[in-house]
């Protein structure tokens, strides 16, 4: 009998992909060259880091040479951020109120060398409005593309359109959105869009980051000069055919694994809230993530509540530091009770989530609250 809990935090991290490990092996293994290597072996591995940068590229609608490999989302959003900073003509960045900390950082370090941060607010559904976007002069706009606890998916083409006529670069962070929706970057406009492998079915440590031609960016890192000298240091070349081979599984599965996955998150809401009186949405129904909900407890903290629910695995609305439980500042920012915030369970689904797991997870967490 299967006792394993119901695995519901893909938006923390996915599985690797049986695919994505048996590509990756060989690389492991007997295919262990140095990409800059001239020798036989490195060049088996410069063609498959090749072949993978062709892979990503094709999954958001960008050119090979766009593309440029790191250890993950956080890397890219700080290349992003940092390495087109330094070369701006003005001092001003646009951003939200509901950013993850990989971008929260490097707009505070820009901060302190004397940059002006302008947070645009977030309505009750933690989007922003293109019009709250100042005139300008603006030198960098950044936007997370589908919020991380909420799933909402933000107006980026409509906040790059007014940061370019402002004469700013527009980055995305889209380690949420890549392989959960279509993402295409010149539907969004965006200038540079971050990726995290681990976020769809790669191993954790590798990433990328999609930079326009043309885009003015420098290194945040200096060394060898690999990565067109955007990212010097030799190649995760093993990590980087596993995300290769995962953007090409998610390019396929986005015809039906959208509008699958969504029924089943309304299964899940339809489950809850039939048991749980009071029980708030908090993440939009239209214009969401379809693999996310969130959801808030009345007088019940949602740690507690998944403290004792062995059979879920989920995440909170909020942070424990030394026992202190402190609300979500996306959901203070959204203008929800910070009583309330606490009570917040994210739950977010994945490509091998059942009907019947769903059945399952939500009388577990019903069961749980009815017991108190």
């Amino acid at each position: 009998m299967d006792t394993a809990p119901v695995y519901l935090d893909h938006n923390a991290t996915t599985p690797v992909a049986p695919e994505v490990a048996e590509a990756m092996w060989p690389y492991l293994t007997e295919h262990f060259g140095n990409p800059s290597s001239a020798t036989p072996l490195g060049r088996t591995a410069r063609d498959a880091v090749d072949a993978a940068r062709e892979r990503v590229a094709a999954l958001v609608g960008a050119r090979p040479d766009e593309i440029t490999f790191t250890s993950g989302g956080t890397e890219s959003n700080n290349l992003a951020v940092r390495g087109t900073a330094v070369l701006a003509a003005t001092r001003f960045a646009v951003t939200s109120a509901v950013e993850h900390p990989a971008t929260v950082q490097p707009l505070a370090l820009l901060e302190t060398d004397g940059w002006t941060v302008h947070r645009l607010p977030v309505d009750a559904e933690s989007r922003v409005s293109p019009d709250e976007v100042p005139a300008g002069p603006i030198g960098l706009g950044t936007l997370i593309l589908a919020q991380n606890e909420t799933g909402a998916i933000q107006p980026v083409s409509g906040v790059a359109e007014r940061v370019h006529a402002a004469g700013g670069v527009m980055h995305a962070d889209a380690a949420q959105a890549v392989g959960k929706i279509p993402v295409a970057v010149d539907d969004l406009g965006v200038d540079l869009l971050s990726i995290a492998g681990h976020k769809l079915y790669a191993p954790k440590g590798v990433g990328a980051l999609y930079a326009r031609r043309g885009t003015a960016i420098r290194p945040v890192l200096v060394g060898a000069g690999q990565e067109r000298g955007l990212r010097p240091g030799t190649e995760n070349v093993a990590g980087i055919v596993g995300l290769g081979r995962a953007a090409e599984l998610a390019l396929g599965c986005l015809a039906t694994e959208p509008a699958r996955q969504r029924e089943l998150r309304e299964q899940l809401w339809r489950g809850l809230s039939a048991g749980i009186p009071g029980l708030r949405r908090v993440s939009p129904a239209d214009g969401c993530l379809p693999n996310t909900l969130m959801v808030a407890l009345p007088d019940r903290l949602g740690a507690d509540l998944l403290d004792v629910t062995p059979g879920v695995a989920a995440s909170t609305g909020s942070a424990c530091h030394s026992g202190v439980h402190t609300p979500s500042d996306t959901l203070l920012a959204m203008g929800i009770d910070a009583g309330l915030a606490l009570g917040a369970l994210r739950l977010s689904l994945g490509r091998s989530t059942t009907a019947a797991q769903i059945t399952a997870a939500a009388a577990a967490i019903v069961l749980t609250w009815r017991q108190g």
